[in-house]
């Protein structure tokens, strides 16, 4: 009981900026941290939720609920995924070869390329919440996308070969019961796609967007593991952080595009 404790802290002190209490990172506290990874993406959907409730009870412009919906991410999670997107972008935009752009991941530093990607990302997050608000059917798929993205990003790390010896990927796999994590994981992706499913029908009478955003989810995840494998050599903190953003981002986009639709 107490490793699943210890388990819990690691993994809210490390991807979320809420209060825990702090806990040594060993192998026996580390076991199976990566599996409550998706609790923090059930924060973040469930605070989506209450913020959408309080603008519409309230009256709130689309353009309020939306830039403050965008930013309840960074504020529960710290920002942590947003910097493996930023980072990422950077690699990617230098077209150098591998140890290059392993080298731009490890970089503290932040090139040119990575802020346009990132006002790009935001820029649309921002446009997809605004058309939510104003048909919000498939809200609840949106909602659900940060747990699920989570689930299969910490999946990726126990069951992806790294792309250093080195660096908070390598940490966490080494760390954890690899077995243990990667089923918990495939529990959470499976339930959290069920969940998917029902909310859909409940809420937007028809399970079809619900499986267009699963089936997108499938390939993207597909396609990033080669992008990784073929790039980068394997996988990175960023390189998790960049998949788990998009995955959500494109949640967002199927629920907006579904939303308006019909």
């Amino acid at each position: 009981m107490k490793s699943i404790w210890t388990g819990f802290c690691v993994a809210f002190s490390l991807y979320s900026a809420i209060p825990v209490p702090q806990v040594a990172w060993e192998k026996k506290t580390m076991r199976w941290a990566l599996s409550f990874l998706p609790l923090v993406g059930v924060l973040v959907g469930g605070a989506e939720l209450l913020w959408f409730w309080f603008c519409r009870s309230f009256g709130a412009s689309a353009l309020l609920y939306a830039i403050l919906a965008g930013l309840l991410p960074l504020v529960i999670t710290g920002g942590i995924h947003m910097d493996g997107l930023t980072d990422t972008c950077d690699a990617l935009c230098s077209f150098g070869e591998k140890e290059k752009k392993l080298e731009i991941l490890k970089d503290p530093h932040v090139g040119a390329f990575g802020p346009m990607w990132l006002m790009a990302f935001l820029l649309a997050q921002t446009a997809l919440f605004a058309q939510l608000y104003e048909t919000p059917a498939l809200l609840p798929l949106a909602a659900l996308a940060f747990p699920l993205a989570r689930a299969l990003g910490a999946r990726k790390i126990v069951t992806m070969t790294c792309a250093k010896n080195t660096g908070l990927v390598h940490l966490f796999a080494e760390g954890s019961d690899k077995h243990a994590v990667a089923l918990a994981t495939a529990v959470e992706t499976v339930l959290g796609g069920a969940l998917l499913l029902m909310a859909c029908v409940r809420f937007h009478g028809s399970m079809l967007w619900a499986l267009i955003y699963l089936a997108a989810l499938a390939v993207w995840n597909a396609a990033h593991r080669r992008m990784c494998m073929n790039i980068f050599g394997g996988l990175t903190g960023d390189l998790a952080g960049f998949f788990i953003s998009t995955a959500e981002l494109l949640g967002l986009a199927v629920a907006a595009l579904g939303g308006l639709i019909g």
